[in-house]
C-alpha cells in the first residue's frame, strides 16, 4: 500500500486508523505517514472527548442541546487532514493539529 492511501485510511475511523497502523509496519512507515497516523489520532480523541462532554452537558441542562451542532467542526477538520494528503503536505489540522505533532510516541 503506498503511502497516501495509507494516510487517508487513518482518517476514516478508528478501525482505519487501525487498519492504517497495522498495514503499514514500523520499519517501513515513512515520516508522511506516521505524521498523518498522529494527526488523525488525535482528531479521533478529540471527537470523542466533544462527544463525552457534549453528551454529558446536554443531559445535564437540555437547553444547551445546540451544542451538538458544534460536531459539524470535526467533519471540516475531517475533510482538511484528507486534503493535506491528497496534495502531500505535512501540515497540521487546523484549531487542533499543533497539539498532537509531538505526541503518540509510539508511532514509530
Amino acid at each position: 500500500m503506498d503511502r497516501k492511501n495509507a494516510a487517508i485510511i487513518s482518517y476514516l475511523t478508528i478501525i482505519g486508523w487501525l487498519i492504517a497502523y497495522l498495514i503499514t509496519n514500523s520499519d517501513k512507515r515513512d515520516s508522511f505517514v506516521k505524521y498523518h497516523l498522529k494527526q488523525s489520532l488525535g482528531l479521533i480523541i478529540s471527537q470523542f472527548a466533544f462527544g463525552i462532554a457534549a453528551g454529558i452537558l446536554t443531559s445535564i441542562m437540555p437547553s444547551l442541546s445546540f451544542i451538538n451542532y458544534f460536531a459539524i467542526v470535526f467533519l471540516i477538520l475531517w475533510i482538511f487532514g484528507i486534503i493535506n494528503v491528497v496534495n502531500s503536505v505535512e501540515k497540521p489540522i487546523p484549531m487542533i493539529g499543533r497539539l498532537f505533532e509531538d505526541k503518540f510516541n509510539f508511532i514509530k
